[in-house]
């Protein structure tokens, strides 16, 4: 053994040293505790969360704060397994992470060795890839070969499972100082005879919709999406992952598309001629019945993943490569179609126009004089501003987030999209503070995902994470409770939560070391708000008591087709087949 010679252990620190990680979340145990104690020397800001689940919704809201890898870390066994949805949660949206866990001693795997699990096995269809580390000098090379995947080509979430023996063995230190992986080449450019094609669909189409998904965001593309949105004058719709990537305020953006989106957008996708689809993925909640989605559009899908393409909906053109490239080779080839003739869009967006004069996002306020939980989110929105980050857990409370607050900016909407977890937000908020330190970060939470996560405002308190949660309560567990309502004879089996009386919110906040505050009244929802925003040196919750039955409008039921969409209760469409 030379003197070089260090432990697997120190060599997976220094690996993540080197691949620049500077936080990471986890919680020790058996397996992975050898590398807890060069943890112990190292620059590297470890914050020791309460549940591990927490762990991997921290480190998914610090990446999608910043574009960085996120790193969570846990031991074997149900250390690992509590990692799984995290896993899958980033996974489902191309969110760049690492989960590092700890395996029992190479030499007892397979043998259902104390907290053993075959994690690499359960996490494979969920991961991005997995590693199986037996011997200390792979160590180094995986961690590198691990930074390299999740963060390349569409972003997705890598697990490196070490045996504790290679943790505890000697090795000698060499990080790579290039990765080279046979079989992962991700093409970033697309090809020139396809940008010429598009560039011809796009002259030639007289009802364009730019349809924009999270890759935008995740290529850093906005400016590029400004410029060729500018371009060609197409109506913009952004899905729910894009949020941010497209200002709100801009006049050609028409909103969300979707099951819960504007009428405009999901109108104007249905009545389009080509869709322009920019980091999409046809996502069911999108589509709505897939095989009556814009019946009549030619489709033009970039996407760096060549595994999207075709998957849903056949690609008239498809550009392979970096959103951000692709767009940038895009636009000067539009520049020489319309030199040629320049299709003219005005009766196109007269009738764009219409669908969302006739039909504006908006709410009711209740009757009775208690809280509108649209009213409280739009105020927060408001009273906040466009340059904090908004964080959303699953539900009513998520749609409202993403219909009534602003986004002008990119990473300042994070939510759980495809995987659609409950108890996201209050973790993924707290990552997303400790990566965005010096701007605001709220939780919009409902009651019933809150109680999923919220002992991770304990590790906030505890750790200088001054975010701040506003509570949708309205003691149900809502968006199921609107679908009883409206599918199932209002039988309410098992979605009364009672949490307007237990907990108390404010008094657990309270003694988790936040600060407590309550609002169940209309006129006091901006004093709370404001009395929220001045406390930076705490975190704080708001236990906002609102309205049991507002729902979420405008709505496509699941399985119906996009013409039918309705925005209110006697579930009506809203377009007969001759006025669509």
């Amino acid at each position: 053994m030379s003197n070089s010679q260090i432990t697997g252990a120190s060599a997976l620190v220094k690996s993540l040293e080197h691949a620049g990680v500077d936080v990471m979340f986890g919680i020790p145990g058996g397996a992975i505790l050898p590398a807890y104690d060069p943890i112990f020397d190292s620059p590297i800001r470890h914050i020791l969360v309460r549940h591990e689940q927490g762990a991997g919704h921290a480190a998914t809201g610090y990446a999608q704060a910043t574009g960085r890898v996120g790193v969570c870390i846990a031991t074997s066994g149900p250390g690992a397994t509590n990692l799984v949805t995290p896993l899958a949660d980033a996974q489902m949206d191309s969110v760049p992470m690492v989960a590092i866990t700890g395996q029992v001693s190479s030499g007892a795997i397979g043998t259902d060795a104390f907290q053993e699990a075959d994690i690499r096995g359960i996490t494979m269809p969920v991961t991005k890839h997995s590693f199986l580390v037996t011997d200390p000098a792979d160590i180094a090379r995986s961690i590198a070969e691990a930074f390299h995947i999740a963060s390349t080509g569409r972003p997705g979430a890598v697990l490196v499972d070490i045996a504790k023996d290679a943790l505890q063995k000697m090795t000698d230190f060499n990080y790579p100082r290039e990765i080279s992986l046979k079989g992962y080449n991700p093409v970033m450019a697309p090809s020139d005879a396809a940008v010429r094609d598009a560039a011809r669909l796009i002259a030639e189409s007289t009802s364009p919709v730019l349809y924009v998904g999270g890759g935008i965001i995740k290529s850093a593309a906005h400016k590029e999406l400004l410029k060729l949105a500018e371009l060609t004058g197409a109506p913009v719709v952004t899905t729910l992952m894009a949020l941010g990537g497209f200002p709100d305020s801009h006049p050609q953006h028409l909103g969300m598309p979707g099951m819960h989106g504007t009428v405009a957008a999901v109108t104007a996708l249905q009545k389009s001629d080509l869709l322009i689809t920019l980091g999409a993925r046809f996502d069911d909640r999108v589509t709505g019945k897939l095989s009556s989605f814009a019946p009549n559009a030619k489709i033009i899908h970039a996407d760096i993943d060549p595994a999207e393409i075709g998957k849903n909906r056949r690609a008239d053109v498809a550009l392979v490569g970096d959103l951000k490239n692709s767009i940038d080779a895009l636009i000067p080839a539009i520049k020489h179609e319309y030199k040629k003739s320049k299709p003219d869009l005005t009766a196109w967006w007269i009738q764009v126009n219409s669908f969302r004069s006739k039909f504006p996002l908006g709410y009711d306020i209740p009757s009775d004089g208690s809280l509108s939980p649209q009213y409280v989110i739009e105020r927060i929105g408001k009273i906040s501003g466009p340059d904090s980050i908004y964080v959303a857990g699953v539900g009513q409370h998520q749609m409202w987030a993403s219909q009534f607050i602003d986004y002008e900016k990119p990473r300042t909407w994070l939510n759980s999209g495809g995987l659609g977890t409950m108890g996201y937000a209050v973790p993924a908020a707290m990552g997303a503070k400790v990566g965005a330190p010096d701007t605001t970060v709220w939780a919009i939470d409902g009651d019933g995902c809150f109680q999923m996560t919220n002992q991770e405002l304990v590790t906030c308190a505890l750790n200088n994470i001054p975010i701040k949660v506003a509570i949708i309560n309205n003691e149900s567990l809502g968006m199921v409770r609107q679908w009883q309502t409206l599918f199932y004879n209002e039988r309410y089996s098992n979605t009364q939560l009672h949490s307007k009386r237990i907990p108390d919110f404010a008094k657990l906040a309270d003694a988790m070391g936040c600060v407590g505050l309550s609002c169940d009244n209309p006129a006091d929802v901006d004093r709370t708000i404001a009395q929220a925003m001045e406390i930076n040196d705490q975190p704080v919750v708001v236990d906002f008591s609102v309205f049991r039955d507002a729902m979420v409008w405008p709505m496509v039921a699941a399985g119906a087709s996009n013409d039918e969409i309705v925005v209110a209760r006697s579930m009506a469409p809203i377009w007969d087949s001759q006025e669509l």
